[in-house]
């Protein structure tokens, strides 16, 4: 085992890698309640979407862990989900069946991308410097969600946003696991992140604030109203509006996807020569679990950013996927105790890994404007749009209009220029 996942060239042990892989999961085991919400709005089958999501986060991870050797979770995107349901079905009054058709024509359009290494080509063109960007970004924009589940900022009508009701008593939850594990992690505690929210969790029942479970084991809901109903609607998805839904869910997930691994396997020290060792194995990984998922009955998944906890605790090879792939399993059983699981507890997590990821920004050239501008937008559109994908298309425009506005033409990637005319179109005709 320790070879097959290169323990001693990565240098981790089997605590090391089992702590990260549990605290990935409980910064991820919100989709399990969150996605089936979601979903049920368009019509789709709660118990059903839940089953789904479990297993798709399984099969995607064990995937990820076996055929890349990164510790990566693959799981339904939260950005995906809301496309689908609130875009697609509601505004387009497209049925969920037709809609997930579509779901399942993008992941085996990118396993076919995957496969024929096109995927792995744009990433590896990206410049270095966008990269880092990418990076930064995702950690800026984790911080932001994170200070959003725990209630310390809220939305404002006037500024946007502002401070939130420091008095609320699950926001001082919040609060307290984030002094908590910031001491922790300053002190060198290692799992610090993970043991901060296992005593946020244990002072919110003590306090009353988390209900304490009544049972443990729940029964796992049937797949039987989504499974397979893909293969009952492909001539429904050959109209305008299914084909700009398919399109939507490519470009989307692709630059979610792309910036997540970017992001995740710099921050895990695997990125080399501005290229990421295994990156196709990895892509064919996501894309197949992308048509696997859709196939159970979920919206399309993608590389989850809340692996950066785990990768936080030291998780470097794929033997972390394997023990987030097992506790998906295991939370199929133990539902009630992932109910627990508050987004006020996993708050700490996201906000202190998205400081750590936003250390990239030191290895952005900040002497020279054609990279500040362009490096900057990507950093800043994530956590202002909340997408991943839109601050790289943001970015991927300013990069090229830059360098050829000093005629540095030769310099730009022949692809780069293909990707900043399709974000042009895909802001002014899609989004």
């Amino acid at each position: 085992m320790k070879n097959f996942f290169k323990f001693a060239e990565r240098n981790t042990t089997y605590k090391r890698e089992t702590i990260a892989g549990i605290t990935t999961f409980l910064s991820i085991a919100y989709i399990l309640i969150v996605n089936p919400h979601i979903l049920a709005q368009s019509g789709m089958d709660q118990g059903a979407v839940f089953t789904a999501t479990a297993l798709t986060a399984i099969i995607g991870t064990l995937l990820m862990a076996i055929l890349a050797n990164f510790p990566i979770a693959i799981a339904p995107s939260m950005g995906l989900n809301s496309i689908f349901t609130f875009s697609i079905c509601i505004g387009m009054g497209i049925r969920w069946e037709v809609a997930l058709t579509g779901v399942f024509i993008a992941g085996v359009i990118f396993m076919i991308l995957s496969v024929l290494k096109i995927r792995e080509k744009i990433i590896n063109i990206i410049p270095k410097d966008l990269k880092f960007a990418i990076a930064a970004g995702i950690g800026f924009f984790i911080t932001f969600i994170g200070l959003k589940n725990g209630g310390i900022i809220v939305g404002n009508k006037d500024t946007f946003v502002s401070i939130g009701n420091l008095t609320s008593p699950m926001t001082l939850l919040a609060i307290l696991g984030l002094v908590i594990t910031v001491i922790l992690l300053v002190r060198g505690i290692n799992g610090g992140i993970f043991y901060g929210m296992v005593i946020t969790t244990i002072v919110g029942m003590f306090c009353g604030l988390i209900e304490v479970p009544t049972s443990i084991i729940g029964s796992i809901p049937s797949l039987e109203p989504t499974f397979g109903v893909v293969f009952s609607h492909f001539g429904d998805v050959f109209n305008i509006e299914m084909v700009t839904a398919i399109f939507t869910f490519l470009i989307v997930a692709f630059f979610d996807t792309a910036g997540a691994l970017i992001g995740l396997t710099s921050q895990a020290g695997m990125m080399k020569d501005n290229k990421i060792p295994n990156i196709g194995k990895g892509l064919l990984a996501d894309s197949t679990a992308g048509a696997i998922g859709a196939v159970l009955g979920t919206s399309t998944p993608a590389t989850s950013v809340e692996s950066s906890a785990g990768i936080a605790l030291g998780g470097r090879t794929g033997f972390t996927a394997i023990v987030i792939a097992i506790c998906f399993a295991i939370a199929m059983f133990f539902s009630p105790l992932v109910n627990i699981i508050s987004v006020e507890v996993t708050s700490a997590a996201l906000i202190i890994v998205g400081s750590l990821m936003a250390m990239e920004i030191r290895r952005i050239d900040w002497s020279k404007l054609e990279i500040v501008i362009p490096a900057f937008l990507t950093i800043i559109m994530m956590p202002l749009t909340s997408s991943v994908a839109i601050g790289i298309g943001v970015g991927f425009i300013f990069y090229p209009i830059c360098l050829a506005a000093q005629k540095r033409f030769k310099e730009i990637h022949p692809i780069m220029y293909v990707l900043c005319i399709l974000f042009i179109l895909y802001f002014a005709f899609i989004l």
